[in-house]
């Protein structure tokens, strides 16, 4: 799927920013291997592997078509590389750690209506300082 993005971003058929997590694929994986359905993650760049483990709504078809600019995309189109969204998963962000507080709304949420399940929120070393 990160393949086939990066192609169509390097022949301008997706607008705008494309953030691929080539070779960072094996996160989205173990974090979601740990998660149940119940669990919420949120991250920032880098979400596509993330929305399609949470299981966005068909699959990678759905994301390449966000890419794209498609009526049916994930977010309908209109949310691009960052901005995807599927059940237990928020999306991505592109003010750097902005996903924070976001995040701990989503955790205390969880925690006030004492849901037993987690939120993973994922942000990089940029945002780390």
């Amino acid at each position: 799927m990160e393949m086939a993005a990066d192609q169509l971003y390097k022949e301008k058929k997706i607008r705008g920013f494309c953030h691929l997590s080539i070779g960072q694929e094996a996160v989205a994986v173990g974090i979601e291997h740990a998660l149940t359905p119940e669990d919420q993650v949120i991250t920032a760049y880098r979400c596509h592997s993330f929305a399609y483990m949470r299981g966005g709504t068909t699959g990678i078809r759905s994301i390449i078509a966000e890419l794209l600019g498609r009526k049916d995309g994930i977010a309908y189109g209109k949310g691009g590389s960052m901005h995807m969204f599927t059940k237990g998963f928020f999306s991505g962000n592109g003010i750097v750690c902005a996903q924070v507080p976001v995040g701990a709304g989503i955790g205390f949420t969880m925690k006030y209506i004492e849901c037993p399940n987690t939120t993973i929120e994922l942000y990089g070393d940029g945002a780390s300082n």
